[in-house]
Order: C-alpha cells, then sequence, then structure tokens
C-alpha cells in the first residue's frame, strides 16, 4: 500500500517535554505563547554561544560552525543544488507551547511546552538545555519575570516511551536515547490504514497553518497543496540535516494527491500579531485553523501525513504554527 511514497529511511525526530514552574512573582503570557518562547529563547541562545558579537549571521565568518547559526539562522551553503534559490531554509527544531489561552500564572504554577530537534540537531541538546536554564533566569512576558526549568522529558510519541534527562533540583542532563525514525512513523501508518477504510480522512488543523501554492498563500486546505507542502519540507529536511536527498517521484504523487477531494471546509481564517525582537516591530501572523474532510484514494498518504503531525507544516513551525492531527474514516 505505501509503496509509492517510499519512506525517508534515515530520517529522525527527538521529542522533549520541557515543564516549567512560574516564579515568585508569577507569569504573565499572551494567549499563543509560542512567539513569545521561540524569540526569548532564541535571543538568549544568541547571548550565550554568539563568539563574534555581530547583530547578523549573513556576513559572519564564524556562521557554518556557530550552534545559533545553524538553528535560527539557517541558510543553504555555498554550491547547495536543493533550495538554491531560497535565502534561508526550513530551521531543525519546532516548538509547540501550551494549545490553552491562559495568560496569568501564579507563583510555583507549572506549564509544559515540548521541543522537537530533527536531524543533526539533536547533538546541540546540551546547548538547549544551558539556553534554557539561563531563559528562565532572566525571565519571560510581561515584566520579563523569572520562572524555573523544573524538568525535561524525552517522549517517543509513537510508543509512549518518556525518560526524564534533566532535574531542576540537581541540573544534571542524563541523556537518552528515544528518536523517532521515519522507518517507525511508515510501519506504525502501515498497521494503522491496514485496520481502517482508508477511504475518508479528518484533518483538525490545531494551530493557523499557512502554507503556499504557486508561490502564493492558499486560504484553501486542498489535499494536493498539503501534500505539496509536505513533500518539500521532508525534502529539505533531509537534505540539510540528515545529509541525503529524499528521493521520490514527487510529480506523479502530486497527481493521485489530486485525486483525493477536499467534501467539506470548516476551516476558518485565523490572524494575530507577534512581536519581532529581531525586527523591533510587532508583524502580522496568519493561517487557516479548523476541520477538513477528504474523499478519495488516501491509504498511500497516510504515513507522510504521519511524518507532517509530528514535524508540522507551513510557515511560524519553530513557534507552534502547522500543527494538525488526521483522523482516517471510512465514507
Amino acid at each position: 500500500m505505501f509503496t509509492n511514497i517510499p519512506c525517508p529511511k534515515g530520517f529522525t525526530l527527538t521529542y522533549y517535554n520541557i515543564r516549567l514552574v512560574a516564579g515568585p512573582h508569577g507569569l504573565v503570557l499572551p494567549a499563543y505563547k509560542g512567539a513569545t518562547f521561540r524569540g526569548g529563547f532564541a535571543g538568549t541562545f544568541r547571548r550565550l554561544v554568539c563568539s563574534m558579537g555581530r547583530q547578523e549571521c549573513k556576513s559572519c565568518p564564524a556562521k557554518r560552525n556557530c550552534p545559533y547559526a545553524l538553528v535560527f539562522e539557517s541558510e543553504p551553503p555555498a554550491g547547495a543544488a536543493a533550495l538554491h534559490k531560497y535565502e534561508s531554509i526550513p530551521r531543525p527544531f519546532l516548538l509547540e507551547p501550551p494549545l490553552e489561552e491562559k495568560q496569568v500564572y501564579a507563583p510555583g504554577e507549572a506549564l509544559t511546552f515540548r521541543l522537537v530537534l530533527i536531524g543533526v540537531a539533536a547533538k546541540l541538546l546540551p546547548y538547549f538545555v544551558v539556553t534554557l536554564d539561563e531563559f528562565a533566569r532572566l525571565g519571560i512576558g510581561r515584566g520579563r519575570r523569572p520562572f524555573a526549568l523544573d524538568e525535561i522529558a524525552a517522549v517517543n510519541p509513537l510508543t509512549g516511551e518518556r525518560a526524564v534527562i534533566y532535574h531542576g533540583a540537581d541540573r544534571v542532563v542524563r541523556p537518552a536515547e528515544l528518536a523517532v525514525t521515519a522507518e517507525a512513523v511508515w510501519a506504525r501508518a502501515a498497521e494503522e490504514a491496514g485496520a481502517a477504510d482508508a477511504s475518508g480522512l479528518r484533518i483538525t488543523f490545531v494551530t493557523p497553518t499557512r502554507i503556499t501554492y504557486e508561490g502564493q498563500s492558499t486560504r484553501s486546505p486542498e489535499f494536493h497543496t498539503l501534500v505539496r507542502n509536505l513533500l518539500r519540507r521532508v525534502s529539505s529536511l533531509c537534505y540539510f540535516y540528515h545529509g541525503f536527498a529524499y528521493k521520490a517521484d514527487f510529480p506523479a504523487i502530486i497527481r493521485r494527491a489530486e485525486a483525493v477531494s477536499l467534501v467539506e471546509d470548516r476551516t476558518h481564517w485565523h490572524c494575530w500579531e507577534r512581536y519581532s525582537s529581531r525586527q523591533k516591530k510587532r508583524i502580522p501572523a496568519e493561517g487557516f485553523v479548523g476541520e477538513a474532510v477528504y474523499r478519495g484514494p488516501i491509504g498511500e498518504f497516510v504515513p507522510l501525513l504521519r511524518l507532517g503531525e509530528l514535524i508540522h507544516l507551513g510557515k511560524g513551525t519553530v513557534f507552534g504554527q502547522g500543527k494538525f492531527l488526521g483522523k482516517i474514516q471510512g465514507i
């Protein structure tokens, strides 16, 4: 069933659940917390690892070996055959902030977000832990109130395995190998689709999802546009952060995706603003949220969609946008 879309063998993810505890003055955060976490985290990371003291990375002679440049200012290397027309490439990490819209946290109250490291970024885990510890001291949200880094747990969302790798009490990192592989995703998807009537699919776009088609943002979640964007994201992440080219017959896959119809569109366009510390201003962010139902031969696409659930889709994935969940259903 899944021979038409090959597995990107060697593709890996590592998942970490990070629990924070509000400090003695509590926390005041925006309803959507992803951009706030990403901005504060990036600024702290840069201050800790930058050896050149520059305001931007593009012309920095040390950028090829700099952890900050790899994670936050990724760009195609000279002579890269893939994505050579783009000034930047997908980042090798994403943050999944708490989905709750709660804004005020009392002293001692906890909140949890998820950090996902992709490919070679997994080797940078110690940098992320040190950055989180310093970020906690510096504070976040309104008034830059401090918090405590209480616990980091490695998790495998496919198996449910969990291992605590860091306790705030002793501040010792105990690495655990719970990586998710594309091979495991493909195998799990084969079991799932084989036990169900894979003629229908319901996708819930949990956080604002903004994807492009023919160079423009699209407000309609047509199935083939989802597949196009997922193939582009997976192939670029393979190339730049795993060291191999994902080989698949993309035109043929897209033609088959065009045979899957969007039969119910209950999504709506969500607009909000986030503050960019780099641009020193508020900038618009948007995308569709809600449910869409599809009908057609979706079986072969299930592994790609399951991988997409883990790595998100479209723009703004680094601060949690593009999160979606799919459910196979008979129609």
